[in-house]
């Protein structure tokens, strides 16, 4: 199984950093915006359509990230990502995501549940020169 997610950032009002980590209520976790990719889409769209589905939020790809691989429901799955900055749009709890919070990165790292999703968040914040 192929997905394509982002780590999600922006500049807050007093010109630092926030990142948005998502809470999905299938897992209960927190984590990066992501996505199945269905035949045809690539990475890169997918990444961007499951950061607008998810979050309501448009957003400009930077650097790709390490992809994270794993087992889900016993098949392997791969995830591309990348760092994306968000420009414009609002959240709306949905189907896939409860809640969206938009953090300073160390805050950001602490809400993440996985320790791959806190080491793609520092991946991030170094290729975007955000910190």
């Amino acid at each position: 199984m192929r997905a394509a997610g982002c780590v999600l950032g922006r500049r807050s009002a007093d010109g630092g950093v926030e990142v948005a980590p998502a809470l999905r209520p299938r897992g209960d976790d927190w984590s990066h915006p992501k996505g199945k990719l269905p035949p045809g889409e690539t990475p890169a769209d997918a990444a961007r359509r499951e950061v607008r589905e998810e979050t309501g939020m448009e957003c400009v790809l930077g650097t790709s990230l390490r992809a994270a691989r794993y087992r889900a429901r016993g098949r392997p799955k791969e995830v591309l990502y990348w760092a994306a900055e968000a420009t414009e749009g609002v959240f709306e709890p949905n189907s896939e995501v409860d809640e969206l919070r938009w953090l300073p990165p160390d805050e950001a790292r602490a809400q993440l549940s996985h320790p791959g999703n806190r080491a793609l968040l520092d991946e991030a914040l170094t290729a975007l020169q955000l910190s």
